[in-house]
């Protein structure tokens, strides 16, 4: 199976200079837990509301005094539209991130693909998707990183 046939395309993006209510506010409106961060036709970051909950109380500011671009979003991960499911599981894997974004053979950002894709398309169809493989993907995401405080986390 292809990114393309399960990858949500109905997108809604922040710039780097907008502030976090912007993020929070795409966030509330799409019933969405991340927000592509766009500059120049290209995505450079990834912002979740963990991001913004962590944001808010380690800076001690409101969210409208914080702008995106402060935060330090890690490096996106991507995959292209016609990339399999398995190579996305593995990319997932290894970089212990939920969601992937979908650009373009530009660059250019189409779509994001989430370990929640997955999960449908495995109870929707299970021939075309391999649930012990989902359940791979996702305990190697919740595996502690290697000097993180992740040993003493009380829920994930």
């Amino acid at each position: 199976m292809q990114i393309q046939q399960l990858m949500t395309t109905d997108l809604k993006t922040c710039n780097p200079d907008q502030t976090l209510d912007a993020a929070a506010r795409v966030m509330w409106e799409c019933d969405c837990g991340v927000v592509p961060v766009v500059a120049n036709d290209r995505v450079v970051g990834m912002i979740t509301d963990r991001d913004i909950c962590m944001a808010a109380y380690t800076q001690n500011r409101l969210l409208t005094q914080i702008r995106i671009s402060t935060i330090g979003m890690k490096p996106v991960i991507t995959v292209r539209p016609d990339d399999t499911l398995a190579s996305a599981e593995s990319l997932m894997q290894r970089h212990q991130v939920r969601r992937l974004a979908v650009v373009d053979a530009s660059g250019r950002l189409v779509g994001i693909v989430s370990m929640g894709d997955l999960a449908r398309v495995a109870g929707r169809n299970p021939r075309n998707v391999q649930s012990d493989e989902i359940t791979r993907t996702l305990a190697a995401i919740s595996e502690p990183r290697a000097g993180t405080r992740g040993e003493s986390r009380a829920h994930t």
